[in-house]
């Protein structure tokens, strides 16, 4: 299954960047291989890595506009994790975007050929539009998100946020049968998905009374540092805070006012709603028991000082998604890592993966030299927990059997 997920890495990859050449697209894939989260679930009875391969499968073929088989995939998704279904919503909204998009083109062009009314015009139009269309056809055989490029492109192109919306919502309402049709399977998922959750008594299956849904808004905050960290190349540079400090410097007014609610909002979060589950409290088995307690928990003041290291880390995040995606797609992402994170009570690594590869496959493509060092460091994590989950087992007292260490 793990190279299942490095194929759709790979796949995905030179789907989003086509320039990106199947070399470089390997060297990720191998790197998300080696992500030590990832790579220590591999080999435990976990269904981390199925769930990561099946969103992936959804996200790549919903790219290639195959939507039934991404509805599919989806519904496999959250056969293994519920909360994928967030992510399927995510896929369809803006795979829907896409579409109406690519349906506006393709009028635009078809307004431009037929303009001309003179006879001999109207031939070198028709000889002009059936080359084009040769071409454009050819274009989206081989890469199938192509005109990706130039819907992102367009839609950056808005002077704000509001207007990029209204632009949207017009062309999907303009579009609304065909695009009810096309996206028709993602909706019999969320159908059959809300039945369940009806039958079920919510969206839990199990120990109900240990995963209540619970304002953890400290969570989203962990999972910033935790992926930038996880991507330090791309986030904690000399580099990358120059960045940040000259795009601060040229919107200033926006800049301080988007900072100072992030400090307020962050401050909150953490003062009012960071959650201690029990069982993080009482596994020691698991890293994030001594992050806790060693980390975050060591003074009472510790949880405050890591503030402005989260702030950091989301600017940072939001900023590079921001290069290469339109905004709407940068709130959604946003958003549905919140929908995702923040009703879980537990903190917990594996929950923080799915949205992280979905942060590397949309970042800006990285130097070989940053690629090695980080698939480097990502191998001496996993070495050094694989020999601690070997080679350092321990007994509870009140308990039988060998624990060990582990994510």
């Amino acid at each position: 299954m793990a190279m299942v997920c490095g194929v759709l890495v790979h796949d995905l990859l030179l789907c989003i960047k086509p320039g990106i050449g199947k070399t470089k697209a390997t060297a990720y894939a191998i790197l998300v291989a080696l992500y030590p989260v990832h790579w220590f679930f591999t080999f435990l009875y976990y269904t981390d890595v199925a769930s990561l391969a099946s969103v992936l499968a959804m996200y790549l073929s919903c790219l290639k506009k195959r939507f039934w088989v991404s509805a599919l995939f989806g519904a496999l998704s959250i056969l293994f994790r519920q909360t994928n279904v967030i992510w399927m919503i995510f896929f369809a909204a803006n795979g829907a975007i896409a579409y109406v998009q690519d349906l506006s083109l393709s009028d635009c062009l078809s307004d431009e050929n037929s303009e001309p009314t003179d006879k001999s015009r109207t031939e070198v139009s028709d000889r002009d539009s059936k080359v084009s269309a040769l071409g454009l056809r050819r274009r989206r055989t081989n890469h199938p998100i192509s005109e990706r490029g130039v819907v992102s492109g367009s839609t950056k192109s808005h002077t704000s946020f509001t207007e990029e919306l209204f632009d949207i919502g017009f062309k999907i309402w303009n579009s609304k049968c065909k695009v009810l049709i096309t996206f028709a399977p993602f909706a019999i998922v969320l159908v059959a998905f809300g039945a369940f959750i009806i039958w079920n008594g919510g969206i839990v299956l199990g120990a109900k009374e240990a995963h209540v849904v619970s304002p953890h808004f400290a969570q989203l905050l962990y999972f910033g540092l935790v992926s930038a960290t996880a991507l330090l190349p791309w986030h904690f540079t000399p580099g990358r805070v120059s960045d940040l400090f000259h795009w601060c410097r040229k919107n200033k007014t926006f800049s301080s006012l988007a900072m100072l609610i992030a400090l307020g909002l962050s401050f909150v979060a953490v003062h009012l709603f960071s959650i201690a589950h029990p069982y993080l409290l009482a596994d020691n088995r698991h890293y994030t028991f001594y992050i806790w307690r060693k980390v975050i928990q060591a003074r009472w003041m510790m949880k405050y000082i890591l503030i402005p290291l989260y702030v950091y880390s989301w600017f940072s995040v939001i900023n590079i998604l921001g290069k290469s995606q339109p905004r709407v797609w940068v709130v959604s992402f946003v958003f549905s890592v919140a929908l995702v994170l923040v009703p879980a009570p537990l903190v917990e690594f594996r929950y923080y993966t799915i949205p992280l590869v979905i942060l590397v496959l949309n970042s800006p493509v990285i130097g070989n030299g940053k690629l090695l060092a980080l698939g480097s460091a990502y191998a001496a994590v996993d070495l050094f927990t694989l020999a601690m989950f070997l080679f350092r087992p321990f007994h509870w007292g009140h308990e039988p059997g060998t624990q060990r260490f582990m994510w």
